[in-house]
Parts: structure tokens; sequence; C-alpha cells
């Protein structure tokens, strides 16, 4: 990935996220995520999605079902650039759990677990980054071991 590239154009050059790819493309989502943002995405792997139930991705990628993928997508975005340093600081200031609010409206909360830094969602579902501070042009992405899931 390079950081002179936005995230649409890093994202589409990852062997790892070929699933995330297609699923921005299938909910309309490219122009938002090329535009200026910044934006800070936590992005999940192809094993990620491979962990929902079989056959989800696959009917979420429907036409029909753009809005629920939309919902799904746009709550692993948080608006502003949030490096591993201002998720940390925000960690910090929150007493050990930090809220972060999704493009989508709902929340993440964030927490580390010893060096490693874990996301919850609003169902109670947890995802740990595996790679941090990914810098793209306009914002960063964190790559997530497990999709997330709104309430």
């Amino acid at each position: 990935m390079y950081p002179s590239k936005n995230i649409v154009q890093n994202a589409v050059n990852s062997k790892d996220h070929t699933t995330l790819v297609a699923a921005v493309k299938a909910a309309g989502l490219v122009e938002t995520l090329q535009s200026a943002g910044p934006f800070t995405v936590f992005a999940p792997t192809n094993a990620a999605f491979d962990k929902l139930p079989a056959g989800t991705v696959e009917t979420l990628v429907k036409p029909e079902n753009k809005g629920t993928l939309t919902t799904i997508l746009t709550y692993h975005v948080v608006a502003g650039k949030m490096d591993s340093k201002a998720i940390a600081d925000a960690i910090k200031a929150g007493g050990g759990t930090a809220t972060f609010k999704t493009v989508q409206g709902g929340t993440l909360k964030a927490m580390m677990k010893g060096k490693k830094l874990i996301l919850t969602d609003e169902k109670g579902g947890m995802s740990t980054v595996t790679i941090k501070d990914v810098y793209q042009s306009n914002g960063v992405i964190h790559v997530i071991d497990t999709v997330v899931m709104p309430g």
C-alpha cells in the first residue's frame, strides 16, 4: 500500500482485501472512500469475512441487500484520521476504553488487551487489529481479523 494513494486505490491492490473491495463496490461506496476524507477504516481481511456464516457475503452483495451491506460497511469507518497513537490516547483518556462514532451512526469501543488493540461492536463481537497505521492519502487503515456488526 502506498501513502500517496487513497483508501480504495490501495485496497484494490491488496490480495487480503478482495472481499472488502467487492463489497465496497456492491454498496456503491467507492466514490465516498476516494473522497478527501479523512477516514479511519477498520478493514476486515478476506479471512474475517470467511468467519461469517456460509452464504452471508454472497447474500449481502446482491442488489436488493445494498442497504444492509452499506450499513455494515459504514460501521467500519470513523470520520477523521485516527492512527494508533490517537486511538491509544483516547483509550487512556477514557480510563481504559474509547468509544468512536462510526459513519453509520453506531459506536465501536476500543481497548487494549496487552499490546493488542481490540474493537468491540454493538452486539458484543470482538475484533483484533492485526496491522495498524497503514497511512493513505485520505486517512488511515487498520486491518482487523473479524467483521464488526452494528447493533
